[in-house]
């Protein structure tokens, strides 16, 4: 038995599911970890979240933005035990189905289901986010958006210093320019693989929310981006279409504006997925992340298509290159061999 093995059953004999069954359940981009626990007889189930402070897991902010969710009515895991020092949850299970495995075996469920994760989003920007989460504002976006020249680029051989500084002028001036205000909760991961479909429930509640816990205020198309702009799946663009509208119908966000925010946060979001996907390979040895790339890709190329991102469309038409076959090979080949830039 590991340590973190016992520290995870001194932590669980300290609770009520202490002689419960304990099944890996998954694992992330991140070093956390998931354990379904079963108690015999009754078949009732909790998870338990194992995320190692020594290896930069802190549980504190799930822990908070969980409850501002909850408090609001919208469904994200109740608590049932913590160990902040040790890193280890006790949550509500919300079960298994998955956005993205609910709609493998029934696309016909597309419309509602997207319908209603951006109804989620609606009722979530309805309400006053925690005053203490720190800003997504264009400063902070623009150095992740820079993520694509430190690691894809990089990796690709293809780094250019003088490039990377210019487009980080440019993507920053047009998303202070076109994503103010930051006003509104955002959870940043707002996708089909983090999201439930939770038919028994009511209204907004049938739609369980997971890994918000990088949970930071900003503008409020950003979730929706993350949702229709998926990099594990393809949204069909008749459903991102209607979702945008829906969205701006309901609110009455100005058409034009939202759209500029849209694809602003849209090229911003996928660059970094495309510098973090590219690290988790490199860096980590997480290669399967190359597979998803030329989605991201195709999504990036769509966003910079809008007139407010001509200048930093131009620069990253030459300074990143397109994500080939031979590229993604050439990533893979490098997997697990650049600890640090």
């Amino acid at each position: 038995m590991t340590d973190r093995t016992s520290q995870a059953q001194a932590f669980l004999n300290q609770t009520d599911w202490a002689g419960a069954e304990v099944k890996l359940l998954a694992g992330d981009a991140s070093n956390r970890k998931y354990h379904r626990l079963t108690r015999a007889g009754t078949g009732q189930t909790a998870v338990l979240m194992d995320a190692p402070p020594d290896k930069g897991e802190d549980i504190r902010p799930f822990i908070q933005i969980a409850t501002y969710l909850s408090g609001i009515g919208l469904s994200a895991p109740r608590i049932f035990a913590a160990d902040e020092v040790h890193g280890f949850l006790l949550i509500e299970d919300l079960g298994d189905a998955l956005y993205a495995r609910v709609l493998e075996g029934d696309p016909a469920l597309e419309n509602s289901l997207y319908t209603a994760a951006t109804d989620t989003l609606v009722a979530l920007h309805d309400r006053p986010p925690p005053s203490d989460l720190a800003c997504y504002d264009a400063e902070v976006m623009a150095d992740m958006a820079c993520l694509a020249f430190d690691w894809y680029a990089s990796g690709a051989g293809v780094a250019n210093t003088s490039a990377r500084q210019r487009f980080r002028g440019e993507i920053r001036n047009a998303l202070a320019q076109h994503t103010q205000p930051h006003d509104v909760l955002i959870q940043r991961d707002y996708h089909a693989e983090n999201l439930l479909w939770l038919p028994t429930r009511s209204g907004v509640a049938r739609v369980g929310l997971l890994d918000f816990q990088d949970a930071m205020t900003g503008h409020r198309a950003y979730d929706l981006v993350s949702l229709l702009q998926d990099a594990r799946r393809d949204v069909p663009l008749g459903i991102e279409t209607r979702m945008i509208e829906h969205y701006i119908s309901v609110t009455g966000a100005n058409p034009v504006a939202f759209e500029a925010a849209y694809r602003c946060l849209g090229a911003q979001r996928n660059l970094r997925i495309l510098g973090v996907f590219a690290r988790l390979c490199l860096r980590d040895g997480k290669a399967g992340y190359v597979d998803l790339i030329p989605r991201v890709w195709g999504h990036l190329q769509s966003d910079l298509t809008h007139p407010a991102l001509a200048p930093a469309s131009e620069t990253l038409s030459a300074a990143l290159p397109e994500p080939t076959p031979e590229l993604l090979r050439k990533l893979k080949e490098k997997c697990a061999t650049t600890p640090a830039l």
